[in-house]
């Protein structure tokens, strides 16, 4: 009698809804095992369910209590060792672990939400904080590259876009003179991505030294 047989997981089941850029520098090796991840921002968890699944140590904040219940989910399915104290209800300006607590924290699409420039720095002292030295800071957010005639500013680097939304706005002289004041090496170019010029998004990778 023919065995039956076991079908694979589905990509969608492996990944869940991963960043392609972050999953780009999955294939490039940058993360292994047993490394130490935070999500800061993590919405329902769809950047961390290929994580939680294959021994990552797996943390995520989120301002939404609905986001936090909704990734303490995930993580009880796929990892149910997790405590669910790794997933936590705050502000990614005002995070509540260590220094250098991880080894790669994670921004997707989080960072063009702040409300000034102080925010924003805030934000991203706060993530830089955490990491480890060595560690990996990976990024996507909005960004004015390549949308400079189509944008229209409101204040303090938050911009009205051609799609009707409002975002806070970095550029690449923004992201290099940020990066060398926190002492970060670039792992990755600068990449940006316009959307039928309605926006624009920018990937940011650094290591921290």
């Amino acid at each position: 009698m023919a065995k039956p047989v076991e079908h694979p997981l589905s990509l969608q089941e492996w990944f869940g809804g991963i960043d392609i850029y972050l999953f780009d520098q999955l294939l490039k090796g940058r993360f292994t095992p047993g490394m130490r991840i935070l999500d800061a921002g993590c919405g329902s968890g769809r950047n961390l369910v290929y994580f939680l699944r294959t021994g990552y140590e797996v943390f995520a904040v989120d301002e939404s209590n609905a986001a936090i219940a909704q990734t303490r989910q995930i993580a009880g399915q796929l990892a149910p060792h997790l405590s669910a104290e790794n997933f936590r209800e705050e502000p990614v300006d005002r995070l509540s672990f260590p220094d250098a607590s991880f080894d790669v924290v994670i921004s997707s699409a989080v960072l063009h939400f702040a409300d000034n420039e102080q925010q924003w720095d805030a934000m991203v002292k706060e993530m830089w904080r955490v990491l480890k030295p060595g560690g990996i800071f990976f990024a996507r957010l909005a960004s004015s590259i390549g949308v400079e005639d189509k944008i229209r500013l409101i204040r303090d680097r938050r911009y009205q876009l051609p799609d009707g939304s409002e975002r806070f706005l970095v550029d690449e002289e923004m992201l290099l003179n940020v990066t060398a004041k926190l002492g970060g090496d670039f792992i990755e170019p600068i990449k940006t991505t316009v959307v039928q010029n309605k926006r624009s998004m920018t990937t940011w990778v650094v290591r921290k030294q």
